[in-house]
This record gives C-alpha cells, sequence and structure tokens, in this order.
C-alpha cells in the first residue's frame, strides 16, 4: 500500500516532473535531426504496444504504453501506465500514473510518477519522484538513487548511495554506498544492508510564532468591539421589545441584593444537579432538556438586566431606558474584558442575575384567594 503523499511533496513531485520532461525534451529536440511526428518517433494515444525502428530519440505518448523494442538511444515518455520492458541503450524519462521498469536500461532513469516499479537493470543512476517506489528484488540500479516519496521500498540492489525523502522507509536489499534519508521515523533497515553509513534527517519542527504585544493589544480591541457591537444590540432589542420585564426584574436587585446573590447562588448549584438526575431517568429526560433550554436562556439574559441595573445605577432612572441600558453594557463589556477582574464580574452577573429573575418568577406566581366565610342561612319568622 502506498502511503498518501503530504501537500508540499506532492506539488514538489509534480514540479520536478514539469521541469524534468521539459528540460529533457528540448535537450532532445535540439540534439535530434528529425521532427517528433518524423518516423523515427512513433506517437500513440491509445495503443497498447508502441514500436519504433529503434535509432535515435524515441517519443511515446498514450494511455498504456509498452517499450518493447531495444532502442539506440534515449526514450521519452508520457501516458497514463508505462512499462519499459525493452532494452535501451540511452536514458528513459518517463511522467506518467504508474511506470514499470523491466528492461534494461544503459543509462539514467528519470521518473514521475504515482507509483514507480524497478525490477529491472539500471546500468547507471536513477531520479524518482512518486508516492510509492519499489525497487524489488530483481531491480539494481549501477549508481545513486536520489528522489521523493512517500513510501520507498529497497528490496534490490543500488551499487552506490541513495538519498531519498520518504514518510515510509525500507531496506531489505543492499546499498554500497551511504543511506541519507529525509524524515520524520526512522526507517526500517535490515542488518547488513547498508554499506556505508546511514544517516537520518529529521525535518525542523515549525516555530512556534511568538505574539507581538501589538498584535495582542490588536486582538484585544478587536474582541471588545465585537462584544460591544453585539451585545449591545441585543440589549437594544431587550429594551424596546421587554421594557416592562427588565424593570420589574431590576427592581428585584435594587430592592434585595442580597437576597438576590443568594438565590442564585443556591440555585446555580442546585439546579444544574437537579436537571441531571432528571436526565438518568427515562420518564423526566424529555423534561429535563426543556429545563436545560430554560437554564441555558435565563443564563445568557443576565446580561441583559446587569447592564439594564448598572445603567439605571449611574443615571439614577433618571434616563431613557435605551440610554440606561446601553451605557450598563458599555461598563459591564469593559469590566468582562480586564483579565481578573472578568471572572468575579461574570460571577457576580450570573448569580445577581439569575436570583433577580427567580425572586421576580415567585412574585408573579399565582396567589390563592381566601374562601368567603361560610354564613347560616336566615331562618324567616313569621310575626303574629
Amino acid at each position: 500500500m502506498s502511503a498518501p503523499m503530504k501537500p508540499r511533496r506532492l506539488i514538489a513531485s509534480t514540479l520536478m516532473a514539469g521541469i524534468l520532461l521539459i528540460g529533457s525534451a528540448a535537450g532532445a529536440f535540439g540534439a535530434a535531426s528529425t521532427p517528433i511526428n518524423s518516423p523515427s518517433t512513433p506517437s500513440s494515444t491509445t495503443s497498447e504496444v508502441t514500436e519504433g525502428d529503434g535509432e535515435g530519440p524515441q517519443f511515446y505518448s498514450g494511455s498504456v504504453i509498452d517499450v518493447s523494442d531495444t532502442i539506440q538511444g534515449d526514450v521519452y515518455v508520457a501516458g497514463q501506465n508505462v512499462t519499459v520492458s525493452g532494452d535501451v541503450t540511452g536514458d528513459v524519462i518517463v511522467a506518467a500514473q504508474t511506470i514499470n521498469i523491466t528492461g534494461t536500461v544503459d543509462g539514467n532513469v528519470r521518473l514521475a510518477a504515482q507509483d514507480v516499479v524497478i525490477s529491472g537493470e539500471v546500468e547507471r543512476s536513477g531520479t524518482v519522484f512518486a508516492a510509492s517506489v519499489n525497487l524489488t528484488e530483481e531491480g539494481s540500479l549501477g549508481a545513486d538513487l536520489v528522489g521523493a516519496a512517500g513510501e520507498v521500498r529497497i528490496d534490490g540492489s543500488i551499487e552506490r548511495d541513495l538519498v531519498i525523502s520518504a514518510e515510509g522507509f525500507s531496506i531489505d536489499g543492499s546499498v554500497g554506498g551511504d543511506v541519507t534519508y529525509y524524515s520524520d521515523q526512522s526507517a526500517s533497515i535490515a542488518d547488513g544492508a547498508v554499506a556505508g553509513s546511514v544517516e537520518r534527517i529529521a525535518p525542523d519542527p515549525a516555530p512556534e510564532a511568538e505574539p507581538s504585544p501589538w498584535g495582542v493589544f490588536l486582538g484585544w480591541a478587536l474582541g471588545l468591539l465585537y462584544a460591544l457591537v453585539a451585545l449591545s444590540l441585543i440589549t437594544l432589542v431587550a429594551v424596546l421589545v421587554f421594557p416592562r420585564r427588565l424593570t420589574e426584574v431590576t427592581n428585584q436587585l435594587k430592592r434585595s441584593p442580597w437576597k438576590a446573590l443568594l438565590v442564585g447562588f443556591v440555585a446555580a448549584v442546585a439546579v444544574p444537579v437537579a436537571l441531571l438526575l432528571l436526565m438518568i431517568t427515562i420518564i423526566g429526560a424529555p423534561l429535563a432538556l426543556v429545563g436545560i433550554l430554560v437554564w441555558v436562556l435565563m443564563t445568557l439574559a443576565t446580561f441583559v438586566y446587569g447592564s439594564y441595573t448598572i445603567g439605571r445605577l449611574v443615571f439614577r432612572d433618571s434616563q431613557r431606558p435605551v440610554v440606561m441600558a446601553l451605557v450598563g453594557g458599555v461598563i459591564l463589556i469593559v469590566a468582562l474584558h480586564v483579565p481578573w477582574l472578568n471572572i468575579a464580574v461574570w460571577l457576580a452577573m450570573v448569580l445577581f442575575g439569575l436570583g433577580a429573575q427567580l425572586l421576580d418568577f415567585y412574585d408573579r406566581r399565582p396567589r390563592r384567594v381566601p374562601p368567603e366565610p361560610y354564613a347560616e342561612p336566615a331562618v324567616a319568622t313569621t310575626v303574629p
């Protein structure tokens, strides 16, 4: 199985394949005396086996290509599934989805693909960029192997050095020189497989960028601005839609603030426990879900009640409700953005707000009208 390539490795492989093909083709065209569409340069788009006269540089293209002849010169191939099963006296340059080298190449191989399998003999060096590279037991390179891949498996022989960048890497064959590989994990190398030295170069971890003081301040300021705009709009809507409700709840805080704080504290501890116990029962689970929703809405509403209360205290009820709520909201938002102070402000806002709402609910409860005392029916008397 081939390991998935990282985006940076895939991009690098694609760029190298383009450079490799363009540069190699340009050199071949400069040296060749015949044009690409001449009889000595066959081209196919659908054929499974392509044949040429075997002299000079050969160019092939198509979906499925098998270069099976003996080629006196270089071979250039672009296709989907490419196999080089013949003997090539020059270099082999291929860009495809899958590449299989099963023949003999007297020169170098330059390959770019998703999957590359080398089971033939390459007399000189190889440069490979792919998702997976497999040098089988029958495969060999007479010089060096250089490249980058997601997974590399070396079961054949490399006469000189191996320089590779890979995610997964194993050597069960033989390397006559040194091995240098770039990977974030150690390779699996059989004992005695490498005649020279083995060096692993781990990628440097990305440096953690330390935010500058100005960046921290800018982030804090933007967060504060967002909170001012968003919460001020919520407060404004609440004042315009529920002005009477705001006044009645905040009156609880003005009349008995400490009672509201005590009720809010007890409710903040007891209500979540009660809802949790109700949730684990089968019958009470729907009721617990409704209770959780109501409790969350009450907790969120504490900001609006806190803003309106602060505004009433600042202006002593001398301004319009909208002005008092907005000014109180600005004061509360700024306090909630001050480190350490924001913890105490948030706790006070929630506990006072919950307590005031619960006290208002208690005052709104339906009261029983005492029954009228029973009166004996009057007995009519006759006067003689």
